[in-house]
């Protein structure tokens, strides 16, 4: 519940001294600007003078950020019946309603339909399939290296690759308002050929004809669509402008080019708009048109109320004073091209009066402790075992670069039998569904291994698989000498000679009946892949519980069968890789199960929450471990700095999907494109923003923190440029030994 009672801080009264206008404010992490722009939506609800049919709309970026919102302004409003008087939507969802309100205005039917991220991904997997079917050869001598222009695997990545930068291509094209049609015009008019750009204009025809045969539009569509309704029906904008006389809008460092469009429109020449956010967690930008610069420059505008609420109350003094010591850094970085972005920028943070209080070597930044990967997660977790024996009741996270180190590290937590929680890329209840799936279809494309015999009969016994008498059928399986003596037996039946049937009635039931569903899994592996998986499912998630896990193996099945329909030549085995890749973590995969929901860091205390370093903004733990923070995860533009995007196959180190962009850029504007030049800007850009991301690892942590780095695969990682200064600026400085 909202704190209602809490007395606001004066740079908050200020905020919420707000009658209308424009407003722009710069809020610091953990100042509090959810509960004062909820307050302030509150105040407004009771006290604006709204006509019929007139609300409070209150903008967020993300679906758990509109929960959080709507529950804040219900409490504050208490239980006075105000709730129609004021709207949160997220932006997305915002621009679902306009575009869903007067479909055609923009040409679409009254029920087309919203395709979903992964259903989109399907689509330009099926383009990019076709692509290179016709084009077998291409990109090969112009983008890869001589040496890697023969082998079948770096063919393979290549196409991986081409799929993302197709991908993001569509994306900005789509921000930038550019039509297939428009691209492939601009593109035969261009004065020389832009390889990248050919193929992504005509991945992105093919993509569109495949939303179009779906009667459906992708997110990024909702946003240029809205723009589209409300430029193309002045009198449908004049009633959303009376309809929403005041627009608060958080998170707004994160806007893209055509969000902030949308809301300008709405907001018209005499609306009221306050805009709340911090430059500073601006950490989404890459690859797209987000950016920090559109809260700035609205700061900046005349008429322009610009506020600050610089003070914290979320950190112990150390660690914002870590915290301001890297905007400092920032401000005066020793590349001049990362300098003059201003990754970085004040208001410092100002503790407020009830800080968690500093504690001996509470803040750590290990500089000089150069540590292998494997030595780095080892350290971590002794430390993080003994944190947790002294703090029990308190919360603790781990934060990684990626989902893949992050499962590494849950690895070595479990070896270890340390009490965690993963939130990666997909939650853990997902990824056990995806690897009961994949552990039946793997025995099925394999049904002469007796080991994957054995480990199917455990997915399908399920709970009963601890059992000692359980585990040791299992065994039994394992060591068939012939595994078709038990799925098929003829002359010789393994199961009458190996289990009694009066001596051991219950394990020859058992038995009896996994046989009776290996038989019928054996007619299903002769479906296509989704159907055998839904077959499967079905006989393994039989409880009243399993509801979120049959929902998840549905979802699973169709992604699968886009991913067959996408690779026609690919078998069972092939399938059985790629649900390895969704249980190891290395695709973009959300279930349905309860792990899914808004993740709340308080209901895990005694327990270390592992996340990404981008997963973790907008939460807050009392220690936080802040890994890998090295001059690959966080580079700084350096000569022998190397970076994510830069493929090792890549012809000069080229960043494919830079390159891609500034094609469509110079296609798009009509200006000149040279090779290169693109790549070179996207480092800086990455620093920049990496820096940024350095600063909200930073500002999780409420009273303790501590910072390590590794060297990487290679051995030759350094610490991230700004690590030594950090670690010199704190009291006790660096230590040899995690907190």
């Amino acid at each position: 519940m909202t704190d209602t009672h809490f007395e606001p801080r004066p740079s908050q009264a200020k905020i919420l001294e707000y009658t209308g206008g424009r407003m722009g404010v710069s809020a610091v992490p953990g100042s509090g600007k959810t509960w004062t722009l909820s307050k302030l939506a509150a105040r407004l609800v009771r006290e604006a003078r709204l006509e019929r049919g007139q609300q409070i709309l209150v903008v967020t970026l993300v679906n758990a950020a509109r929960g959080k919102f709507e529950q804040q302004v219900r409490d504050f409003l208490g239980e006075d019946n105000l709730g129609t008087l004021y709207r949160v939507r997220t932006l997305h969802g915002l621009a679902s309603d306009i575009v869903s309100d007067r479909p055609g205005l923009v040409g679409l039917a009254d029920d087309f339909q919203i395709i979903d991220e992964f259903e989109a991904r399907d689509v330009i997997k099926e383009a990019i399939f076709a692509w290179f079917n016709a084009h077998r050869d291409f990109g090969v001598e112009e983008y890869l290296r001589p040496e890697d222009q023969n082998k079948n695997d770096v063919r393979f990545r290549w196409r991986d690759e081409a799929t993302d930068i197709a991908a993001e291509f569509i994306k900005q094209a789509k921000d930038l308002r550019q039509r297939p049609g428009e691209l492939r015009a601009a593109l035969s008019a261009y004065a020389k050929p832009l390889p990248l750009a050919e193929m992504c204009v005509n991945i992105y025809e093919a993509y569109e004809r495949g939303l179009r045969y779906r009667a459906g539009v992708d997110f990024q569509d909702l946003i240029r669509l809205a723009l589209d309704a409300l430029e193309a029906a002045p009198d449908y904008l004049a009633f959303l402008q009376h309809r929403w006389p005041f627009i608060l809008e958080d998170e707004s460092q994160d806007s893209s080019e055509l969000q902030e469009q949308v809301l300008r429109r709405l907001v018209g020449e005499t609306g009221n708009w306050a805009r709340v956010g911090d430059p500073n967690q601006a950490i989404y930008e890459t690859f797209t048109t987000a950016s920090p610069k559109f809260l700035r420059d609205f700061l900046r505008e005349p008429g322009v109320a610009a506020r600050e609420i610089p003070e914290s109350s979320r950190s112990a003094p150390g660690i914002i004073a870590a915290a301001n010591r890297l905007i400092e850094w920032s401000l005066d970085h020793p590349h001049p091209k990362i300098q003059a972005k201003q990754p970085l920028a004040r208001p410092l943070i100002k503790p407020a009066e009830n800080n968690p209080p500093d504690s001996p070597n509470n803040v750590q930044f290990l500089a000089g402790r150069k540590m292998t990967a494997e030595k780095e997660r080892e350290e971590v977790a002794k430390s993080l075992k003994d944190w947790l024996a002294r703090n029990p009741d308190q919360t603790v996270a781990v934060l990684l670069p990626t989902n893949k180190t992050g499962a590494d590290m849950v690895k070595v937590l479990t070896e270890r039998n340390i009490r965690h929680v993963e939130v990666l890329k997909t939650t853990k209840s997902t990824r056990q569904v995806a690897k009961s799936l994949r552990t039946v279809a793997n025995f099925l494309a394999n049904p002469f291994k007796n080991k994957a015999l054995g480990e199917a009969f455990l997915v399908w016994v399920r709970g009963d698989g601890d059992q000692p008498e359980t585990r040791q059928v299992a065994e039994l399986l394992k060591r068939i000498q012939y595994v078709e003596q038990f799925t098929a037996p003829r002359d010789k039946d393994w199961l009458l000679d190996n289990v009694s049937q009066s001596d051991a009635p219950a394990q020859y039931e058992q038995l009896e009946r996994f046989r009776a569903v290996v038989w019928r899994w054996q007619e299903a592996a002769l479906l296509p892949i989704d159907q055998l998986l839904l077959t499967v499912a079905g006989d393994i998630f039989t409880e009243e519980a399993d509801a979120a896990n049959l929902a998840t193996a549905y979802s699973i099945a169709v992604y699968m069968r886009g991913f067959a329909e996408a690779n026609p030549d690919h078998r069972l085995a092939e399938c059985v890789v790629e649900l390895t890749q969704i249980e190891l973590n290395r695709r973009k995969f959300v279930g349905l199960g309860e792990d899914d929901n808004q993740f709340d860091p308080s209901l895990y205390k005694g327990q270390a929450v592992v996340m990404t370093h981008h997963g973790a903004k907008g939460l807050e733990w009392d220690k936080v471990y802040l890994m890998s923070v090295n001059n690959y995860d966080f580079p700084s533009d350096d000569p022998f700095d190397t970076y994510q995007s830069e493929k090792y196959f890549a012809r000069g180190r080229l960043n494919l999907r830079a390159e891609a962009l500034a094609q469509l850029q110079a296609i798009a504007s009509s200006s000149n494109y040279t090779e290169g030049e693109a790549t070179l800007e996207a480092r800086v850009e990455y620093s920049a923003e990496r820096l940024r991301l350095l600063y909200v690892g930073i500002t999780r942590a409420r009273r303790e923190l501590t910072v390590t780095w590794n060297t990487g695969k290679s051995g030759e990682l350094l610490a991230a440029k700004p690590l030594p200064d950090l670690a010199a600026s704190q009291t006790g400085g660096d230590s040899n030994e995690p907190a």
